[in-house]
């Protein structure tokens, strides 16, 4: 542009000085016409550069205008996206002060329960002190009157035997109620520890949401494998005389608090199981993964007897649960939860076979809201590493995808897989992890896992 200026004031200049100079010619000379004919071309040539200049800086310009206008849109948009992303940000900080809120709500109300129960603790031992002595008096009472009697068999017992009975059964009936309370306080604690572990999962998944990064510094434990505790080693354990056939069936006899339970179905030693109490009904839990804390890349001869920690992570056994499905028709309760802290389930209608047929497993979709991923009147064989009763070909299914299960072909779902967190592993390795895979539709990486059973017929037991 500054060019084009100089060039403009420079010819008038220029075309003036011409005409002085032809003007000072004809004074001392004759006039010559060709100078003014160069001059003239001269102003042409100029011109005609002038003009192609200026359609240079016109398409130069035009292309300036476009390059900004690209440039304001990105703009736009990055603002746009920066806008959504900080209104994200809020809405996970308020929920995550939310969190914090009623966790320090759920642990004071912790604390009183608590505090409740060890008074009522205290109560009871005063009561059974008491309960005690009035024993040990109404013992001697009744020593006493058993004498009267030989001694004078017509004289009847006093009033004040009779009302003494009468308020040492008021007391006990006393202490009973007492003890259905504690009992119930308990549960309510246990119900209140349970909530508060499930809102401190939460606020750490929150904050691994917020610094991803920190979860690739994150080292996994070594997996480890632990014995299933023997029932007879433990007094708090309660036992009954006719031992029950699952857990339905400890429910319908008053049980009512979630835990370990001895059961004897019909044709089998007793054993050990986890039972998950309800409100209305009670499930006998074969699987259960939580953290990756027990590798179930296990043999065969686990699979069959079963592995992990009944309180924790663990496998029950694949003859156990045979033993008890093998009582009556039962339902398979299949609970999930995502790396998004999703929850979803699934049931079948189920039927299991013996060792001799591999124990081959028969489904029948009923009910759920995750899509199926279990092929449906289909008999599949469980399967292993070491174990192979789906294919004869040179790769072995259980050892390319890592744990035992149900397999039809490889690639299904897998429940029994290594525990991998994808969000600090690669693609190809999470194929060998935990998921879901129906038919149609997106695989599901799975977090958590629970299987669980129970009676079709509740009242099968009765």
């Amino acid at each position: 542009m500054k060019i084009a200026f100089v060039l403009l004031f420079t010819v008038p200049f220029a075309i003036s000085s011409t005409i002085d100079k032809d003007h000072s010619s004809f004074d001392s000379a004759s006039p010559e016409p060709k100078p003014r004919f160069a001059m003239l071309d001269d102003v042409r040539i100029l011109a005609t550069g002038l003009l192609q200049l200026g359609h240079g800086l016109k398409d130069f310009v035009h292309k300036t205008k476009r390059q900004m206008n690209d440039i304001l849109q990105k703009l736009n948009i990055f603002d746009k996206s920066f806008y959504e992303l900080s209104l994200q940000t809020n809405e996970i900080k308020v929920e995550e002060e939310e969190l914090r809120k009623t966790t320090f709500r759920l642990q004071a109300n912790n604390e009183e329960i608590r505090n409740i129960s060890l008074e009522l603790n205290s109560k009871i031992e005063d009561l059974l002190q008491h309960k005690t002595k009035l024993q040990e008096k109404i013992g001697g009472l009744e020593e006493k009157v058993i004498k009267l009697v030989h001694i004078q068999p017509e004289i009847h017992e006093s009033k004040e035997m009779t009302s003494l009975k009468n308020f040492a059964q008021q007391q006990d009936n006393h202490i009973k109620q007492l003890l259905k309370v504690v009992q119930e306080q308990h549960a309510q604690l246990d119900k209140q520890h349970n909530q508060i572990k499930e809102l401190e999962e939460k606020l750490s998944n929150t904050s691994l949401q917020r610094n991803p990064e920190s979860s690739f510094s994150l080292k996994q434990s070594e997996p480890k494998i632990i014995p299933l505790p023997l029932r007879n080693s433990t007094a708090a354990l309660q036992e009954f005389k006719d031992v029950a056939g699952d857990c339905t069936d400890l429910y319908k006899r008053g049980e009512r608090v979630s835990g370990i339970y001895s059961i004897k179905p019909n044709g089998s030693e007793a054993f050990n199981v986890y039972c998950e109490m309800k409100s209305d009904s009670s499930w006998t839990v074969i699987q259960n993964r939580v953290d990756g804390s027990l590798d179930f890349n296990q043999t065969w001869q686990s699979y069959t007897n079963g592995f992990g920690d009944l309180n924790g992570e663990f496998w029950l056994g694949l003859e156990k649960i045979y033993s008890i499905a093998n009582q009556a028709d039962y339902i398979l309760h299949i609970e999930l939860k995502d790396w998004k802290d999703n929850k979803r389930y699934i049931e079948y209608t189920f039927t299991l076979g013996s060792s001799e047929t591999n124990y081959t497993l028969h489904l029948s979709e009923i009910s759920g809201n995750i899509p199926n991923a279990l092929p449906e009147r289909t008999n599949l064989r469980f399967s292993m590493m070491d174990h192979d009763n789906i294919t004869k070909r040179d790769f072995n299914c259980p050892q390319r995808y890592s744990g035992g299960w149900w397999h039809r072909a490889c690639g299904e779902t897998n429940l029994n897989g290594k525990y991998i967190n994808p969000r600090s592993e690669g693609k190809p390795e999470r194929r060998r992890g935990i998921y879901w895979k129906p038919q149609k539709g997106r695989v599901y990486l799975i977090k958590s896992t629970k299987l669980m059973i129970q009676p079709m017929d509740l009242d099968s037991f009765e």
